[in-house]
């Protein structure tokens, strides 16, 4: 894996971070409800975190970080896919089948990122 790989994975995380701002009522609907606070909040605080994940990954002397802050943030957001999951299960077969797939994505998504970390140069020290 290179850094090709990253600067995707840091696109991937981009765009869905200013899809949030985007369309929020898409992301307000699978937010949970034991979540304090209005649902809108945590649409527009997760698109803040993937947005600045994203640029922590593109960034090769934060790479490292930026790749475990993605999998944390990839594991944050997999109750809102589960939640999805639930809420679609009386809509289509393909509307399910998207929200399903999800699940799994999240995995992949995690291993993704931490792949990214692993292969990322670890960080100098700052110079005086």
């Amino acid at each position: 894996m290179t850094s090709r790989a990253a600067l995707v994975l840091a696109g991937f995380l981009a765009a869905a971070g200013v899809t949030h701002f985007v369309a929020p009522a898409f992301f307000d609907a699978m937010v949970p409800e034991q979540l304090p606070g209005p649902a809108r909040f945590w649409t527009y605080a997760s698109g803040v975190a993937e947005l600045g994940v994203a640029a922590a990954v593109a960034v090769p002397r934060t790479r490292r970080l930026g790749g475990l802050a993605a999998a944390v943030l990839f594991v944050a957001v997999f109750p809102a896919n589960v939640k999805m999951a639930i809420d679609w299960s009386d809509r289509s077969a393909a509307e399910q089948a998207v929200a399903y797939g999800r699940l799994p994505l999240q995995i992949l998504l995690v291993m993704w990122a931490l792949r990214v970390r692993r292969d990322a140069a670890p960080a100098q020290p700052a110079r005086s």
